[in-house]
């Protein structure tokens, strides 16, 4: 797939709407969710529109554990029909669907304990699907102050060793087991995979900083221990929140990373106090986006996270014109989580050439709908580059 390089011409095609002052009612929750269901958009990517409808018919309001149960009601169903069958394939079949339900039961964050015990049941439903996988999908347990990075390892089969691999990073209310879901794609390629979740989301051992990235160099450190994996042919992708902390490892970790993949990366504008306010209901995001960003930090007012959110600019943070791996920064002109100006910011820093493919009528991630949708853009547009970057990269010490 042929890569736009964006050094130019990053214009805007139609105005954002207005912003909203209020979150969605839950009737304008369940009315956009079937819709999103019925066409496969984010976040009801993979749920079937008839689970959508009998979840969707058990919510009567917007508490989270009323939401969790509903769904989780559902995927219950599909868990018993899973551990019945006789057939390997419908087995597997009806733990993938049990997952994704479980999952969004969760979304956008396990903020409440109906929420926290879905998650948990997410997790076992994806790890019984794993069970399937050849070859294999590995849990890794890794050190880290006293708790633990948990990530999921899965390396082709066939390919000569060491193997390159992506270090892939989920986003705000995305997982390390969607985001595996995701990386399957990467294997018979040659390429192996390790995802892990964003600070604050899923299994990670710490809620979110501006110095939270010491996470993921502690996961390079120990992937540097694995002989199995070529150390010098890593690159990392990370989508949405994830990917800010891509482009900051792109910076901070330049020598360890063969390349970065930056999809929809806040960078600067993100994090300003009157954009925040702006984004805070958008429309965009199916709801919640105030409560998880709160529970991502360990929050507990809208107040105090503006008041927070400044720091974590890489602009402040004195990173941005300095040396990084290459970049290839993945976005959507009409993106109102992250604005365009800061895919500008990054592919405009620095002194060495970066990469891009900006959709002019995408939205967040750089989806649109029918057209540009995620799995899309992984497999034309980010799975090739990382190919290329990751074949092209030697393996000399």
């Amino acid at each position: 797939m042929r890569l736009f390089f964006a050094m130019f011409a990053l214009a805007l095609l139609g105005q954002p709407a207005s912003a909203q002052t209020t979150d969605r009612t839950i009737d304008e929750i369940k009315t956009e969710t079937l819709a999103r269901a019925q066409t496969g958009a984010y976040p009801a990517l993979g749920i079937q529109p008839i689970d959508a409808s009998d979840a969707l018919g058990r919510i009567h309001s917007r508490d989270p554990d009323e939401w969790a149960a509903a769904w989780s009601a559902v995927a219950d169903t599909y868990m018993a029909k899973a551990k019945a069958a006789s057939d390997p394939k419908e087995a597997d079949a009806n733990f993938v669907r049990a997952w994704r339900l479980y999952y969004f039961a969760q979304w956008p964050s396990p903020t409440s304990a109906g929420k926290q015990a879905a998650y948990q049941k997410a997790i076992d439903a994806y790890l019984q699907h794993a069970r399937s996988f050849d070859p294999p999908l590995e849990v890794v347990h890794i050190p880290y102050e006293g708790k633990e990075i948990v990530g999921y390892l899965r390396l082709p089969a066939n390919a000569p060793r060491p193997v390159p691999l992506v270090l892939a990073i989920s986003g705000l209310d995305s997982r390390k087991e969607t985001v595996a879901e995701t990386y399957a794609a990467a294997v018979p390629e040659g390429i192996g995979f390790f995802a892990v979740d964003s600070p604050g989301t899923g299994q990670a051992p710490r809620k979110a900083d501006e110095s939270a990235d010491q996470m993921y160099s502690r996961v390079l450190d120990y992937l540097a221990t694995r002989g199995e994996i070529d150390k010098n042919r890593i690159l990392v992708h990370g989508q949405s929140f994830g990917a800010y902390w891509a482009a900051k490892l792109a910076h901070t970790e330049a020598k360890r990373l063969a390349g970065a993949v930056a999809q929809s990366p806040p960078i600067h504008r993100t994090f300003q106090q009157d954009f925040f306010r702006s984004r805070m209901y958008t429309r965009e995001y199916l709801f919640d986006y105030v409560p998880a960003s709160l529970f991502v930090y360990g929050m507990k007012s809208a107040d105090e996270l503006i008041g927070f959110l400044p720091k974590m600019s890489l602009q402040a943070q004195g990173l941005l014109g300095k040396p990084t791996a290459p970049i290839l920064v993945v976005g959507g002109s009409r993106d109102t989580q992250v604005p365009i100006e800061d895919l500008e910011l990054l592919i405009n820093s620095g002194t060495e050439p970066r990469e891009a493919w900006i959709n002019p009528a995408g939205g967040h991630m750089g989806r649109s709908a029918g057209t540009w949708p995620d799995p899309v853009i992984f497999k034309k547009i980010i799975l090739p580059w990382e190919v290329r970057h990751l074949s092209a990269k030697t393996d000399a010490p």
